[in-house]
């Protein structure tokens, strides 16, 4: 006899019920738990924990499929396979269990050979299922860590005064950043958000990295910048692939800056003498149209000066994502009034938890600081 095969819970009001299925099944080598009501299988699924449930339909109080509604509705035991007994034959009250999400049925009488066979496909399949989750998990994992390893971080470029919150909404997100270092206190920095939020627009950055670095230059301005990325980027993704995005350089010792967007929301600006603004220019997005112009915007640049770059779904953290632009606008400035003394790791840590807190993000969430 196989020993280790799983643990079943056996739910029927019936006691006669609930010893030959025990009968059956310890036979088989199976661990067995059991229960003689709705309340008390609920209660055992949680203290238990087993890989299969055996239901009776017809109990009195909870019925079989109350009790399987509560299960699956549960993030919890919605995975748990779920096998009704029950000695209807009527075929639409096997159909409504199965729509409730039970993966079979066993008709009383039992016939052993059939329960044992019953229980062990499922639980077989059940446990091939974990196997791809947890293959597709450490495949995903690894994607994770390849599209970090391409993120530049402020420690391996401490001349360049930048800081970033990233926090992808899958294993591995469709956000994008990157700071070059030209030397000689110059430097760019660039912020993308590829159209979708499943991994294959995850697979986009590391194309967006090298092309980057490709085009950005100290002496080419960032519009001309952007302007031979779209046209690469045209060429290279498909129709329904797009991207918003935008390029902030600085030169520190001639004291000038100059970004360029692409349909990408507003630069904050906090500039020492004037009070904070959005930077909010016009364009078009990455890879849709082969000749575009994109807006740009110059100005002085004073020690302490900073800008922040952010995706949308920072905006999106906010009621839901139901907040209106005036009133994100109005919380991310309201945090660098609170936060002027502060250094530029702490300011943008504080802006990411202040705007998106503990929700459930709904998309990519980057946030990037420069000082000047």
């Amino acid at each position: 006899m196989e020993q280790g095969l799983g643990r079943v819970l056996v739910v029927d009001d019936e006691a006669v019920n609930v010893a030959v299925l025990r009968g059956i099944l310890v036979h088989a080598g199976y661990e067995v738990f059991s229960a003689m009501n709705g309340a008390d299988a609920l209660a055992m699924t949680t203290a238990s924990r087993p890989d299969m449930i055996l239901l009776d339909v017809m109990m009195p109080g909870e019925s079989g499929f109350d009790v399987c509604k509560k299960l699956k509705a549960d993030p919890e035991t919605a995975h748990l396979p779920i096998i009704f007994v029950t000695s209807l034959s009527d075929v639409s009250q096997k159909l409504t269990g199965l729509e409730l999400g039970a993966v079979d049925y066993i008709t009383k009488p039992y016939f052993a050979l059939e329960v044992v066979a019953r229980v062990r496909s499922h639980m077989d399949f059940q446990r091939r299922q974990g196997d791809i989750i947890q293959k597709q998990s450490d495949r995903l994992g690894q994607i994770q860590a390849a599209q970090r390893a391409l993120l530049v971080r402020p420690d391996q470029l401490p001349g360049v005064n930048f800081a970033v919150h990233f926090v992808p909404v899958l294993e591995a997100g469709g956000d994008f950043y990157e700071v070059v270092d030209f030397g000689q206190g110059r430097a760019a920095y660039f912020l993308a958000d590829v159209s979708g939020h499943d991994l294959g627009a995850s697979f986009i950055t590391s194309s967006l990295k090298a092309l980057f670095y490709q085009h950005a230059a100290p002496e080419r301005h960032p519009a001309e910048t952007l302007r031979a990325m779209n046209r690469v980027l045209c060429a290279i993704t498909p129709e329904e692939t797009y991207l918003t995005a935008v390029h902030l350089q600085i030169d520190r010792e001639r004291e000038t800056y100059a970004l360029s967007v692409a349909a990408h929301p507003p630069v904050l600006a906090v500039l020492a003498g004037a009070p904070p603004v959005f930077i909010d220019l016009p364009g078009s997005p990455l890879g849709l149209f082969d000749d575009v112009e994109f807006a740009s915007a110059e100005g002085r640049l004073r020690q302490g000066d900073r800008f922040f770059l952010y995706t949308d779904g920072l905006a999106e953290g906010i009621n839901g994502g139901l907040a209106t632009s005036a009133l994100f606008r109005a919380k991310l400035l309201d945090v660098c009034a609170q936060t002027s003394d502060l250094g530029l790791p702490d300011v943008v840590r504080r802006m990411v938890t202040t705007l998106v807190g503990e929700s459930a993000l709904g998309d990519d969430v980057v946030l990037l600081g420069v000082e000047a």
